[in-house]
């Protein structure tokens, strides 16, 4: 069983913020490096790669925002680490896959599992309440449950931010006090990692930090990345699309009946026309999790409520390859699960989270207040 994740709240500059949260993290973020060294051992990546792969990510993250390079070393000498080892939680997708590359020719060696996920979202026209709402399985190792946050950032230009993610990392799912939502789900294509790009982590801290809707799905659109994601941004009042990203092009998923799903097999027509899906091989349960959590959701539409979300996302159909999947050893020698399930409600400043829901179903809610009312909200939620 794992805990619940620890509320780290910061404000103040760059530094203060990533200083307090290194500081409060402390013991998660080293555990998290830990886990992600022994990782990169196995793929006889050593420090000096690592070393040698944030020389070059730096310019593409300066460039992006010189302020995140800040938080980041703020980060770090709150925790007592390197700054190296928190790039690389930041960036843990993209140098996984540049060791994955690099070990190939080693004897034995097999792929590293994917991060899974399924994600979901219901308009507000299609929930009981009239309030959008944004939820995700998040698939990985399963002893990442015990280096989660969940992240309150006070920001003195911008809307504040609540976020779920790994210690050290600043951002992974969540939602700001304007109704902005995120989460993300693994893709995978043959243009993966050509290329240097910003790192996936940071992309979704950009999009939280927005004021207007606009230019959230503009960072998410337009950002140069090293390899495929699936990103579903949200806001309160009433719109959500689903951004299937390769590192140079972004295709569109439109909601239907007022809901996305999406797990990790790509979707778009357009997409499919111009891409081969690479990762579906490693992730053949994805076409099958994304259509279990499709038809749940879509039984009670017009009525959707948290509830619903929660049911279609602890479906234990065909496990351990399942929707709500409990800890499974990988191909890769990763204990894998379901590490976390996320429900949101922007309009109302709430998250809700369960670690490891498939052997524990309790949900932890953590709150942030919301600036605006949707025409169905009838309050916000106090803050804790």
């Amino acid at each position: 069983m794992a805990s619940a994740s620890p509320l780290i709240e910061v404000s103040g500059t760059p530094p203060q913020r990533g200083h307090d949260h290194g500081r409060q993290a402390a013991g998660r973020i080293r555990l998290g490096i830990g886990h992600y060294a022994d990782q990169l051992r196995r793929s006889a990546f050593e420090h000096r790669h690592l070393q040698a792969a944030v020389a070059q990510y730096l310019p593409s993250i300066e460039a992006f925002d010189p302020d995140y390079v800040e938080e980041m070393r703020g980060i770090a000498r709150g925790a007592g680490v390197a700054f190296d080892e928190i790039v690389l939680l930041n960036a843990r997708t993209e140098v996984l896959r540049i060791a994955e590359r690099q070990a190939r020719g080693l004897a034995g060696f097999r792929d590293p599992e994917p991060d899974g996920c399924t994600g979901a979202v219901a308009l507000p026209q299609a929930t009981k309440h009239g309030q959008l709402i944004h939820a995700q399985n998040w698939d990985w190792k399963a002893e990442c449950a015990d280096t989660t946050v969940v992240l309150k950032v006070r920001r003195e230009h911008g809307p504040d931010v609540l976020t779920f993610t790994e210690a050290g990392a600043l951002a992974r799912s969540g939602f700001n006090s304007v109704g902005i939502s995120i989460t993300a789900n693994y893709l995978e294509c043959e243009r993966d990692y050509r290329t240097l790009g910003v790192p996936l982590a940071l992309i979704r801290r950009k999009v939280l930090e927005q004021e207007h809707l606009a230019l959230a799905m503009h960072a998410v659109y337009t950002t140069a990345k090293s390899g495929s994601n699936n990103m579903i941004v949200g806001h309160a009042q009433g719109v959500a699309i689903d951004f299937e990203c390769t590192p140079d092009e972004t295709f569109l998923v439109q909601a239907d009946k007022g809901l996305i799903v999406h797990a990790n097999h790509w979707q778009s027509p357009v997409a499919l026309c111009k891409l081969k899906d690479t990762g579906v091989a490693s992730t053949p349960d994805s076409l099958y999790r994304e259509l279990r959590v499709r038809e749940a959701l879509l039984a009670h539409i017009g009525a959707l409520a948290p509830e619903h979300f929660k049911q279609a996302l602890f479906d234990d159909f065909a496990a351990p390859w399942s929707v709500c999947r409990p800890p499974r050893q990988s191909l890769s020698s990763n204990l894998s699960a379901t590490v976390a399930m996320i429900v949101m409600q922007p309009a109302l400043g709430v998250m809700e989270v369960a670690m490891l829901p498939a052997l524990d179903r309790s949900f932890t809610t953590y709150t942030l207040t919301s600036s605006f009312r949707t025409l169905g909200s009838s309050r916000t939620a106090p803050e804790r």
